[in-house]
């Protein structure tokens, strides 16, 4: 009974376009779980019970959410399936302190890209490309790692249904295209069996898992901090956008226009996500507490 429901749960879910490998992976355990205690439909004590045998308070909160969604769209056609309560897990997790790079910094970093092994292949031109792209364009790391030589035209890069399954179009300078077909020739030569812009020295397309490893490894060589949890690759995404906001005109119409067109840019679904990179920056937060006192200094004089 539970089986089927989950089934029937995730066929609808996923003709509507969402993928819910999480949620199946999820409500898979939930189920073995509920069925060896004898349950045919959702219980909330289940329910309850399940997630509270995940490690942290944040991944019981994940589970939880998961099962409540999942029996209140049962629910409407068997009452029988029970509506876990709200609220009993904790979800909040806070941001990490993003790293803003230098521009010294940032500049150690490719240097040490550029000096990869072994000689001869195509490492050190791919990770050199691959950080300062990311640097320059702001583009979310698997952005990146999914780019195909087509992506690249004339008008920019061509992002296909990334974080919220839309495409858009990034349009990037004249210098970042000529860098891109310079490693893209380079990267011809050496490596064919992928049609993916960057690869490994197995010719396979980058996962996060060996980028992640690499960055510590230039990060150790460039002399950066090496902390758990930061600097990260994603770090560099927040670097673009705070440059972009530090560049922002002060005027309030103009400030409103240029949030609205990072938010595109960036590819942000809602525009409070673009503006948590004014609250991360404390040169940002300085140039906005001056002239908030400018402002209200102006009105009360």
């Amino acid at each position: 009974m539970l089986t089927q429901a989950v089934d029937d749960y995730l066929a609808v879910r996923r003709a509507a376009g969402f993928k819910l490998k999480t949620t199946e992976r999820y409500l898979r355990y939930f189920v073995h779980f509920a069925r060896a205690r004898g349950d045919t439909h959702v219980r909330g004590t289940s329910a309850i019970d399940w997630a509270a045998q995940a490690s942290t308070e944040v991944e019981r909160h994940h589970r939880y959410q998961r099962v409540i969604h999942f029996a209140r769209f049962m629910h409407a056609e068997e009452p029988r399936h029970e509506i876990p309560p709200e609220h009993v897990f904790c979800g909040h997790r806070p941001r990490p302190t993003p790293y803003l790079f230098t521009e010294d910094e940032l500049h150690r970093l490719i240097r040490a890209a550029g000096r990869l092994g072994p000689p001869g292949s195509l490492r050190p031109r791919t990770y050199k490309t691959l950080f300062t792209l990311l640097a320059v364009t702001g583009l979310r790391p698997a952005e990146a790692y999914a780019l195909h030589r087509d992506d690249i035209t004339h008008d920019g890069l061509t992002i296909r249904k990334t974080k919220f399954r839309k495409s858009r179009l990034v349009p990037i300078h004249d210098s970042t295209r000529t860098a891109l077909e310079h490693y893209l020739e380079h990267r011809s030569r050496i490596a064919r069996d992928d049609d993916h812009v960057f690869v490994s020295l197995a010719q396979r397309p980058l996962s996060p898992c060996i980028v992640s490893r690499m960055f510590r490894q230039l990060l150790r060589a460039a002399g950066l901090p090496d902390r758990p949890g930061r600097p990260r690759v994603y770090d560099l995404r927040h670097r673009f956008a705070t440059r972009a906001l530090e560049t922002c005109p002060d005027t309030r119409d103009h400030v409103g226009r240029h949030m609205l067109a990072l938010t595109t840019y960036l590819g942000h679904a809602h525009i409070k996500s673009t503006y948590w990179y004014l609250e991360c920056t404390p040169q940002l937060m300085t140039d906005i507490a001056a002239q908030c006192e400018d402002f209200f200094c102006g009105e009360s004089s």
